[in-house]
């Protein structure tokens, strides 16, 4: 009897401890579910504050390497600079010999181009009479051209080398043009026909008067008369080009 008595003692002990032990497993079953969320909280934010210094990383990482570039770009540009510096040191020194070999250039070729025009001048003098009045022109306006300041040495020498140009051409060319004819005083308008430098005609505007350049103005005979007509004409493109016997200066007597 007494043996029965503690048996159901000890199980209303245990009746009594049974939900006492299951409300301490729930907790601690809590706890636990507590601490793997903080610890899950605690994970997500470390793996945030990775992921922001990851992308901080990144981005200080490509900042580098931008300012790297641009170093590098600063370092190449600069060393053009420097390049550019000595050309440009050396091109000024060239600048520098350029003027004094201008200056030097300036003395030697003002008397050179001055005697050229005094040349050409002796000689438009001692040739055949045609364009008087146009090649003396010609001669000068280079006189004047040569005392005018605001003309570049340059042009002067161009236009110089210009009217040589012309003169040469008078060489090889053939030209008919009116003209004054003086002749003892008297002058009248006739047509020349100049064919090069070898030979120089006129022909009265009536037709009846023909005569040449031979050391001096000098007429022909008529049966000149109708070679010169024609000079004139293949002149002025009026026939084509064909042989003309026409007297000429002889060239002893040329001065």
């Amino acid at each position: 009897m007494r043996t029965t008595t503690m048996s159901r003692f000890c199980c209303l002990m245990l009746l009594m401890l049974a939900p006492i032990a299951s409300k301490a497993d729930t907790t601690t079953l809590k706890n636990a579910v507590d601490a793997q969320l903080k610890s899950e909280v605690a994970a997500k934010k470390s793996q945030q504050r990775i992921d922001a210094l990851d992308d901080e990383s990144r981005q200080m990482l490509a900042e580098y390497r931008a300012v790297l570039r641009q170093t590098e770009s600063l370092k190449a540009y600069n060393d053009q600079l420097d390049k550019l510096v000595i050309s440009q040191k050396d091109e000024l020194v060239s600048i520098d010999a350029q003027l004094e070999n201008i200056e030097t250039t300036q003395r030697e070729i003002v008397p050179l181009m001055l005697n050229m025009i005094q040349v050409m001048a002796q000689f438009v003098e001692l040739d055949m009479p045609f364009l008087p009045e146009e090649r003396q022109n010609r001669i000068e306006q280079l006189q004047l051209l040569m005392e005018r300041a605001d003309v570049s040495l340059a042009e002067k020498y161009r236009r110089i080398l210009e009217a040589y140009q012309v003169e040469t051409e008078y060489g090889r060319t053939i030209e008919a043009y009116q003209d004054e004819l003086t002749v003892d005083g008297n002058s009248r308008t006739v047509e020349f026909l100049r064919i090069g430098r070898i030979g120089l005609y006129y022909l009265s505007l009536d037709g009846k008067e023909v005569g040449h350049w031979n050391n001096g103005w000098e007429e022909l005979d008529s049966e000149n008369r109708k070679a010169v007509e024609k000079g004139l004409k293949i002149a002025k493109k009026q026939l084509p080009p064909d042989l003309l016997v026409l007297p000429m200066q002889a060239a002893e007597e040329v001065k």
